[in-house]
């Protein structure tokens, strides 16, 4: 079956997995499978003042709605291309007082949009709202008590002149967002920003090694391949981070997706030996010894969130310098617990701005990553490039410039030539090679013009760091 801009793929049904996409011909890394507008999407309740409510981009400032006072926007131009969406919302937001959450304003913008488009499919839309999966009887208590809290806030927020929905319908569209919610990054694709509904998307299956990615890109959703994949093909992404244990990525799943992860990874632990690693050779540790580390490991974790949400940074340093003096011995390279330490003191230290510590750690941390992700990943991809430009920083131009174009690489694939954070990439990959040029050429005025450049210009601080981590596929409560 396929349906107007989805010629690409197909719907097909299997016992057990439910409905799954398929590929009608062959992709090579980096295509573009297909391209989805949101049915439906909002901005988080937090940030509805930052980011614009048409295109989710971050803008320094944006236009007000001049009749709810609550709608952002970047120009005249995103706030007409709004209005058709924004119209019920706006005169909802007046007579109710104050806009609702942002479940509440996700799920009324999806009635009114089949309040004006009728039930059924829409266009380009392989499956209706209707029929997408809801889950709502494997709801546990908690979750059962927030939908009804979330009904009830709606049935308050609903116009009494728009159309009336029954109840199950309702209860059906919370549902849906609960477990079919994308998460929508802003324009460099580094930050959560909002949540969309994109039936289409919603069909594919998980793999926690999958051939396919999906990014948010210039106000849709692309589906891109990472791999080569052929004619019939079943089209699969990953729902969650591949850098943890099989047993813990299949927890996660059930909790929050209420399935069994089949895949060929979990089924067989596949790397899980790499990710559980000790210290190999003679001094091999003891069993008790790796989990004494193991446990210092999380309980420092736990310092280290307490000590970032508070600002503490040189205290977060500290922490994980004095945890790696205790992995390094017993822990080896590929070790999960060693490398989100590396991880997290090449990011603080980058911020601090003690690039030639951080890019050790950074360099240690890509080698660990390299091993164990799937070379097509967009974290692997946004690693690399992180750890590229703190070796760019310390004046380590030959690391450095390697590094950005193995990240340039990865994201031409994973993100595609006209992401924002792809041509980022490739002005620095520009401006580094140029710079490697004139190091062979003469090392010492190299590092002379390199001294005199940062006199007069302060690198640009990295990025303050941040407790979260990147932004996940869907928009689930952990």
């Amino acid at each position: 079956m396929t349906k107007g801009g989805m010629e690409s793929v197909e719907l097909f049904t299997t016992e057990g997995k439910g409905r799954g996409l398929k590929a009608q011909k062959e992709f090579l890394p980096g295509d573009v499978i297909f391209a989805e507008p949101a049915y439906a999407a909002v901005v988080f309740d937090s940030l509805t003042h930052v980011i614009c409510h048409t295109c989710f981009k971050r803008q320094e400032r944006l236009h007000r709605c001049g009749q709810c006072k609550f709608a952002h926007y970047c120009d005249r131009t995103c706030q007409r291309a709004a209005w058709l969406n924004h119209k019920n919302e706006c005169s909802a937001i007046k007579r109710h007082g104050k806009a609702p959450t942002e479940n509440i304003r996700l799920a009324a913008r999806i009635l009114w949009k089949m309040e004006r488009e009728g039930t059924g499919l829409s266009e380009g839309c392989l499956v209706a709202i209707e029929e997408l999966q809801n889950h709502v009887d494997s709801f546990g208590e908690e979750e059962k008590k927030e939908l009804r809290a979330d009904v009830e806030s709606f049935l308050e927020f609903w116009p009494p002149h728009c159309q009336q929905f029954g109840m199950q319908l309702i209860s059906h569209i919370f549902g849906v967002i609960s477990c079919n919610g994308f998460t929508l990054s802003d324009q460099r694709g580094l930050q959560a920003v909002g949540v969309g509904i994109f039936p289409n998307l919603c069909q594919a299956n998980h793999d926690c090694w999958p051939n396919c990615t999906v990014i948010f890109n210039n106000g849709k959703i692309e589906l891109r391949a990472l791999s080569k994949i052929s004619p019939g093909d079943e089209l699969t992404v990953s729902y969650v981070d591949f850098l943890s244990l099989s047993e813990e990525r299949r927890t996660q799943l059930k909790k929050q997706y209420y399935f069994d992860c089949t895949c060929e990874h979990c089924k067989k632990q596949l790397k899980d030996d790499l990710m559980l690693a000790v210290k190999a050779g003679e001094s091999k540790p003891s069993a008790d010894t790796v989990k004494e580390v193991i446990q210092l490991s999380k309980d420092t974790l736990e310092k280290i969130n307490k000590a970032r949400m508070e600002g503490h940074y040189h205290e977060v340093v500290k922490l994980c310098r004095d945890c790696l003096k205790k992995q390094e011995p017993v822990l080896g390279d590929t070790n999960i617990y060693l490398l989100r330490m590396l991880s997290i003191a090449s990011e603080v230290l980058s911020y601090l701005q003690m690039f030639e510590e951080a890019a050790d750690y950074a360099k240690r941390m890509v080698d660990g990553y390299l091993k164990i992700y799937h070379p097509n990943n967009a974290q692997l991809g946004m690693a690399v490039m992180r750890a590229g430009v703190t070796h760019w920083h310390a004046g380590l131009i030959e690391a450095g410039h390697g590094l950005i174009c193995k990240a340039y690489a990865i994201l031409l694939i994973t993100h595609g030539p006209s992401h924002p954070i792809t041509k980022d990439l490739e002005v620095m990959r520009v401006q580094t090679e140029m710079e490697l040029r004139m190091f062979q050429q003469n090392e010492f005025m190299y590092y002379k013009m390199r001294e005199a450049a940062l006199k007069n210009q302060k690198i640009q601080v990295m990025p303050e760091p941040s407790n979260e981590n990147a932004p996940s596929l869907f928009h689930k409560k952990e």
